[in-house]
């Protein structure tokens, strides 16, 4: 039974393994400013740094985000936990951007891993909760990870260590615990045809995908921007050099986001759609003023307003498409739309990174913006027009 002891404790440690990897993600970006006084990069490195990533985590999902469905779900998550401790010992002992970027590909890939298996996971445990915690967990791990890297690197020792060993400890635990999970697949045949880099959509809800395309684009790049450059962007602006910076900005704009998920939690996608759709240019209008007013208030009002419209796009993308696939789909769909969001989480970043270079970290964001802007109004101009037809049918 969904409301079962045994699967109420699934939930709970599913929940927190997801939020923990994407703790381990945002975990560097409050001490990016300080690799780059220590091993002396460019912003445009550092994007490089962000991008291998977000590319790595894209090869995993493309590869082994349906290995779950054939393997059993139990193996997939220990191996990814596995991988991310390895990565762990990466940063501890990174001494170098090769050893950052090493360290760097092997979280992405294990992340991508886990991302595409928990996620699945969790909707196997609990239809009624598993779309919720999907949205609003990974949120609150990249909330986590970068304020409170932030406040360590801040005011407790080893600023480029400790956080790392503090992870790495959580994920030995949890590389102990996953055996207790029940499991929810039975093992197949197809396991290593599966590894074809292949994107698994369902036919019915492939529409839908495309439907929901630009918002979800303008909401993941809006966030991989902040999880690379904003820091950066902030200190230009304002010149602020506490360590606090880096983890306050992300935090801000991923609570919000959860926050608003959790609030429209039982509301209809295509709300959270259109207030996604109408937050996120509003809120990042405000950002690009408290840059231009050097306003650190303003600037984290824009996060606020925009953090509405990140949280209220995520869920409206994953309940719209959620129901739409059958048990054996639901790791393919899952990893097919985070390749898509994590296409848009790196490219752009890495992209405004190399042009900041020419054109300067203000103005660059200022284009970022603009582009932003226009994929959510468009978004939301589709569904008005979805609504319209709609309510033309129905009065047919």
């Amino acid at each position: 039974m969904p409301d079962s002891p045994s699967n109420r404790a699934s939930l709970w440690f599913l929940a927190i393994t997801l939020l923990s990897f994407l703790a381990a993600s945002t975990a560097p970006t409050p001490l990016y400013h300080l690799y780059q006084e220590q091993m002396q990069f460019s912003p445009a490195t550092l994007a490089l740094i962000f991008a291998v990533y977000a590319l790595s985590l894209l090869a995993a999902l493309l590869t082994v985000g349906s290995l779950s469905d054939y393997l059993g779900r139990k193996p997939v998550i220990f191996t990814a936990v596995l991988l991310n401790i390895l990565a762990m010992l990466l940063f501890i002992y990174a001494d170098s951007v090769p050893w950052l970027i090493s360290a760097r590909v092997l979280q992405g890939f294990a992340t991508g891993m886990a991302t595409a298996v928990l996620s699945a996971t969790l909707l196997d445990t609990d239809r009624q909760q598993g779309p919720l915690v999907n949205s609003v967990a990974p949120l609150l791990g990249m909330a986590l990870g970068g304020m409170g890297c932030g406040l360590l690197a801040e005011f407790a020792p080893a600023p480029l260590h400790l956080t790392y060993w503090l992870l790495l400890a959580l994920f030995a635990m949890q590389a102990v615990f996953v055996w207790r999970l029940p499991e929810s697949v039975t093992r197949q045949s197809g396991a290593w045809a599966s590894l074809r880099p292949t994107l698994h959509v369902p036919v019915q809800a492939r529409a839908t995908l495309w439907r929901v395309l630009p918002l979800n684009t303008a909401t993941w790049a809006l966030g991989g921007f902040y999880a690379s450059l904003a820091p950066s962007l902030v200190r230009t602006a304002t010149g602020s050099t506490s360590n606090l910076i880096g983890g306050a900005t992300v935090a801000a704009l991923t609570v919000t986001g959860a926050l608003m998920i959790y609030t429209l939690r039982n509301q209809a996608a295509t709300k959270a759609l259109q207030l996604g759709a109408s937050s996120l240019p509003a809120g990042v209008a405000l950002i690009l003023l408290g840059v231009h007013s050097a306003s650190l208030p303003l600037f984290f009002l824009g996060t606020l307003v925009a953090g509405c419209g990140f949280g209220a796009g995520f869920l409206g993308a994953v309940r719209s498409l959620v129901p739409l696939a059958l048990p054996h789909e639901r790791a393919g769909l899952m990893s097919a739309y985070y390749v898509l969001s994590y296409l848009a989480f790196c490219l752009p970043a890495l992209l405004a990174g190399n042009l900041a270079r020419t054109f300067g970290l203000v103005a660059t964001t200022d284009g970022y913006g603009a582009v932003l802007m226009v994929l959510a109004l468009s978004a939301m101009v589709g569904l008005l027009r979805s609504r319209s037809a709609r309510v033309c049918e129905a009065n047919r």
